[in-house]
């Protein structure tokens, strides 16, 4: 009798893995992005890859849709008038883990010689959790106040990252790149603590070496682009529960630890699977060369 209830002991959380394994879905999407003559090809790429992604949540998923009706008063002389506003969303109800292979493209130009970009994905991907851990994670650009939030960088600006949770936890950054390079850039790679842990409710600020804190040396980082418009992708990663580190190494002089974006997708799956309390957000950065002028995309 002790034998038998030690099996069923040891095989329900494996039970439980396999459990949390089937709730990963293999899912396929496409898209249309139909430029206006303003975007680069590139972010005409990525927006069809991004719509492409959204569209297969929904097609596995589904997605909430939802109205808010905002009230605004004014006075005019001896009157007052109230006015509504109604304003339409959606929200896909499914989360996406990451690609798998490379995402198709299909590009030709309309009447008005746009370009007209069709791209189909598959990926993982998982349903929305309301166990996930809630957060706040703002990339900053050449200033460390919430004002300063911004996803458009020139060459040699400055990125620094807030972060703010309800609860204590563990949190980990990564920064993405068009080389399929994904670097670890949290925990610092100058400094000697091999994890950051956090505090609920302390509003944090990332790579700002003015700014002391526990997590060792600060690194800077000046985002680039000195040969064209580039794409960057920020992923940062947090939960109350400590989470194993993928295996990241050193590759270039003097940048933080990188895996390569297969094995980097592939460890998020993992640790994501084994933690449904785990929380990420990435946020697309564009960084243009010297002298562009940028503009806020928000979508």
């Amino acid at each position: 009798m002790r034998l038998v209830a030690l099996t069923v002991f040891l095989l329900s959380p494996f039970l439980g893995v396999v459990s949390m394994a089937n709730d990963i879905k293999t899912v396929e999407g496409e898209y249309t992005f139909l430029g206006d003559g303003t975007s680069s090809p590139m972010e005409c790429k990525r927006r069809a890859a991004d719509g492409a992604r959204i569209q297969a949540l929904k097609n596995e998923f589904g997605a909430v849709l939802g109205q808010d009706i905002m009230q605004t008063e004014s006075v005019r002389g001896n009157s007052e008038s109230s006015h509504f506003l109604s304003l339409s969303y959606s929200e896909v109800k499914g989360e996406w883990l990451g690609d798998i292979g490379e995402p198709e493209y299909e590009i030709s130009l309309d009447a008005d010689a746009h370009l007209v970009v069709r791209c189909k994905v598959k990926g993982r991907a998982k349903a929305l959790s309301n166990k996930a851990a809630e957060f706040e994670a703002l990339v900053l650009r050449n200033g460390t106040e919430q004002r300063n939030a911004d996803t458009n960088f020139r060459h040699g600006d400055r990125m620094y990252l807030y972060f703010s949770a309800p609860t204590n936890g563990y949190l980990s950054v990564f920064l993405a790149d068009e080389q399929d390079n994904v670097f670890q850039i949290l925990p610092y790679s100058t400094g000697d603590v091999p994890e950051v842990k956090t505090r609920k409710g302390y509003d944090y600020i990332f790579f700002d070496t003015k700014r002391g804190n526990d997590f060792g040396n600060v690194d800077e980082l000046i985002m680039t682009a000195p040969g064209g418009e580039e794409f960057n992708k920020v992923y940062v990663v947090f939960s109350p529960e400590a989470f194993a580190a993928p295996a990241v190494k050193t590759k270039y002089t003097g940048a933080p630890p990188v895996i390569d974006r297969e094995k980097f997708t592939e460890w998020l799956v993992k640790v994501r699977r084994n933690d449904e309390r785990m929380g990420v957000k990435s946020m697309n950065l564009m960084i243009a060369p010297s002298g562009k002028k940028t503009e806020s995309m928000h979508y």
